[in-house]
């Protein structure tokens, strides 16, 4: 069975969809599955076509002003010459063109779409062009034959903004490795309080800035020793060393990024506390990957992360989301400690191996109505 993962960028990018996509794809490739990664490279200093543990991925060049939208016209093209070869294309994320070339491209294939859908823009420009982009980008829905939502949340959004039925829509969350995540348990190690973040430094959907503003607030008005680490890459990134400079946090503010994986998780696992303040996700792997390891974390309580905290798993903030209600929900934790719900983590978070077993059932129910 050949089958075709569409995604705007793919590994040694990091982000929400390109971990879902890689996980995903080296699991089926290993199930056996004929399969290929179709990205875009807007840097244009990656190979345009290598193996990347057993998974052939292939790059165009695009242009993705503020790493946004992804246009392509090689991948287009590709798409509408390749796409009959494949019995499954497989697009990923609403919020860029790839998606919208493999839908103009379906020719025999089944097209299988995983919208990754916020329901607004990560930047006021982007949010502004929602709005038109929604007529263009309707026709994905329309034309794919499953979409695939990766928590009830997106479900029901997308059902209610594009008029979905309901048999047409699956749930299937993303996963966790849980093998790798138990080799890390929670275990605080510094003298003072470590809060990390880590996420795309986004102004407008991640709430960064609000967070530094919190651990002014934390430093200056509860007086608590503390350290904020901020890990991640992003478009906001030189605004939000302006900003910490301008709160005189230069000292006390540590930003990382490229972090290998391992080290990645060993300073997750060593923070006291985990904090994901974003208004809009549709699910949340970092704080899954912080949850699974023990660590304290505290998520806003709105889209699909109020489902975090309707599990008993993480700490709400109420929105809308604002400096000084991060800044109590962090302090309230640090001087109270609270036990989430007694529950077991795998009832609640899946794991990729679960993940794609789900899949794999439901790839070959296209497969046999195609033929």
């Amino acid at each position: 069975m050949k089958i075709a993962q569409v995604s705007p960028r793919y590994h040694p990018y990091i982000g929400g969809i390109e971990t879902h996509v890689r996980e995903i794809s080296e699991r089926l490739v290993e199930k056996g599955f004929e399969l290929e990664i179709l990205s875009c490279d807007p840097s244009g200093k990656l190979p345009k076509e290598e193996i990347i543990n057993g998974v052939r991925v292939i790059r165009f060049k695009s242009w993705a002003p503020s790493e946004a939208y992804y246009f392509s016209r090689q991948l287009k093209k590709y798409l509408k010459k390749n796409s009959v070869r494949f019995d499954v294309v497989h697009a990923h994320s609403y919020h860029a063109f790839p998606a919208l070339y493999a839908a103009q491209a379906k020719s025999r294939n089944m097209l299988v779409f995983t919208p990754h859908y916020l329901g607004r823009g990560q930047t006021f420009f982007r949010n502004a062009l929602h709005f038109p982009y929604k007529f263009m980008a309707k026709k994905i829905f329309e034309i794919s034959d499953k979409v695939i939502c990766v928590s009830k949340y997106e479900k029901n959004l997308v059902m209610n903004k594009f008029n979905l039925r309901e048999d047409k829509v699956a749930v299937i969350p993303n996963g966790i490795n849980m093998d790798e995540l138990s080799r890390y348990k929670w275990r605080p190690k510094f003298p003072y309080a470590r809060i990390t973040y880590s996420g795309r430094l986004e102004r407008y959907q991640k709430n960064v800035d609000k967070l530094v503003q919190a651990f002014k607030i934390l430093f200056n008005e509860y007086g608590v020793d503390a350290q904020l680490l901020i890990i991640g890459k992003g478009p906001y990134e030189e605004k939000l060393r302006r900003l910490i400079d301008r709160l005189h946090l230069q000292n006390l503010v540590v930003l990382k990024h490229s972090l290998p994986r391992e080290q990645y998780l060993e300073e997750i696992a060593t923070s006291n506390i985990f904090v994901l303040p974003s208004e809009y996700e549709c699910y949340g792997i970092v704080a899954a990957e912080a949850i699974a390891m023990g660590v304290p974390t505290v998520v806003a309580n709105s889209t699909a992360l109020s489902e975090f905290v309707e599990n008993g798993l993480a700490f709400g903030i109420g929105t809308p989301i604002t400096s000084q209600r991060i800044a109590s929900a962090v302090y309230e934790i640090l001087t109270k400690p609270q036990k989430t719900k007694k529950c077991k983590i795998q009832d609640k978070i899946l794991t990729w191996d679960e993940v794609v077993s789900q899949l794999e059932e439901l790839y070959p129910k296209f497969q046999s109505s195609k033929e």
